[in-house]
């Protein structure tokens, strides 16, 4: 059971409820995330507006930033994240073995890029500060500045939104026995 109280849409201003839906509706099933955040209604309008903001630019392959978010979830142990990932993953050509074997980079479905993003990943999480030079060598035959930044911004949204999850138990609406918001 989430450790605060969910909050409906319906109890917030009216432009931080129209961010709060639009989040929901187009971003993914994450209710109970939002309905966590709308106890800091900024923080809920502004992540949620980055985050919907970023997918829409694209300008990294969806694959890759799925990819990221699930091995960052499944480092810090955010059974919320990884189970809300693990499908999109899917969409993106993966098979369950292969999402199952991650962290891990030896599955044949992986290719080079997969294999960089998955090390970056890791990397970002656990040593930050020691990632040597050569890494960013690799990820720029891939990616151009901008991407490797924004890849980081998500690594790093990641690990954040693992711990909200994860500190505050947030219900995963994707399992029958979540508890759901309140009326509407």
């Amino acid at each position: 059971m989430s450790r605060v109280p969910l909050l409906p849409s319906t109890g917030l201003e009216p432009r931080y409820a129209e961010t709060y839906e639009k989040f929901v509706e187009s971003y993914g099933p994450f209710r109970n995330q939002a309905a966590v955040l709308a106890h800091v209604p900024p923080a809920l309008d502004h992540l949620s507006n980055l985050l919907m903001e970023l997918k829409a630019r694209g300008a990294i392959k969806w694959r890759y930033i799925e990819l990221a978010i699930v091995v960052v979830s499944k480092l810090n142990e955010c059974e919320y994240c990884v189970s809300h990932h693990k499908p999109k993953l899917k969409v993106e050509g993966l098979s369950d073995e292969a999402i199952a074997s991650l962290p891990a980079t030896d599955h044949p479905e992986f290719d080079e890029i997969d294999r960089a993003v998955i090390d970056y990943s890791v990397r970002v999480t656990n040593t930050p500060g020691r990632i040597r030079d050569a890494v960013f060598d690799n990820l720029r035959r891939f990616f151009t500045e901008s991407q490797i930044v924004e890849l980081t911004l998500r690594i790093a949204l990641c690990g954040a939104y693992n711990r909200l999850s994860e500190a505050l138990q947030i219900d995963n609406e994707l399992e029958e026995h979540a508890v759901k918001p309140a009326a509407e």
